[in-house]
């Protein structure tokens, strides 16, 4: 069985996929994006700052769909300059303080919206 997982708090799709999809016990995040989903704007600031945002917007997808981020079991990190890895990863160990996910973080030629960083999940159900 397949959910389709949608939330207001959390910037909707601006393609054809779904925010999130719940599936044999498990939910699948498609990646997010420093949206404010109250402006639809990207969030302003740096790396660190963007992170912030789009880690609140896993979080509320991850809420819509039953979870939180102490699931998380595997997450995937796009950044437009690996230059930037330690400043998102000092946002990112706040969010996983205990026993953080698997992740993979890349450099990215370009991201949605020209942003600086996007993050993907998978976390238990």
């Amino acid at each position: 069985m397949r959910e389709v997982i949608s939330t207001a708090a959390a910037p909707g799709a601006i393609g054809p996929f779904s925010q999130a999809i719940r599936a044999g016990g498990f939910v699948f995040v498609s990646g997010q994006v420093a949206l404010d989903p109250a402006t639809g704007k990207v969030a302003p600031g740096d790396v660190s700052a963007q992170t912030e945002r789009v880690l609140q917007n896993l979080s509320a997808v991850l809420a819509a769909a039953g979870s939180d981020p102490s699931r998380v079991v595997r997450t995937g990190v796009f950044l437009r300059n690996m230059n930037d890895f330690a400043a998102m990863n000092a946002v990112y160990a706040r969010w996983f303080p205990e026993g953080p996910p698997a992740r993979t973080t890349i450099e990215a030629a370009r991201l949605p919206l020209d942003v600086l960083v996007e993050i993907d999940a998978i976390a238990l159900a």
